[in-house]
């Protein structure tokens, strides 16, 4: 399987979609399925019946998956694609903008 360019822990911009512009961090990777969870983007209400865990139930708002092509991430402010290349042996992600290393 490949690296994935998207990490949970990044701060991300949705670049399409309702939620078009808004920044976020990532809360989750789904590699498999190729979705992302982000920080209040993609709200959607869901009815929970009560449990040991949700006394009462009720509806409640939570983030749904959205795919990973509609999310870029944001260096110093900036929307950027990102690369791979090889430092020192190790292989480690860079701006593709700036050329600067991620991490």
């Amino acid at each position: 399987m490949a690296t994935l360019k998207i990490k949970k822990g990044d701060t991300v911009r949705v670049i399409t979609g309702k939620d078009k512009g808004t920044d976020g961090k990532v809360v989750s990777v789904d590699a498999k399925r190729h979705k992302v969870v982000v920080e209040g983007v993609g709200m959607v209400t869901k009815h929970t019946k009560p449990s040991a865990a949700n006394q009462n139930g009720g509806i409640i708002q939570k983030e749904a998956p959205i795919d990973w092509s509609n999310v870029m991430y944001l260096h110093k402010g900036k929307p950027t694609r990102i690369g791979f290349k090889f430092e020192n042996g190790k292989k480690v992600r860079f701006a593709k903008s700036t050329g600067e290393v991620i991490d």
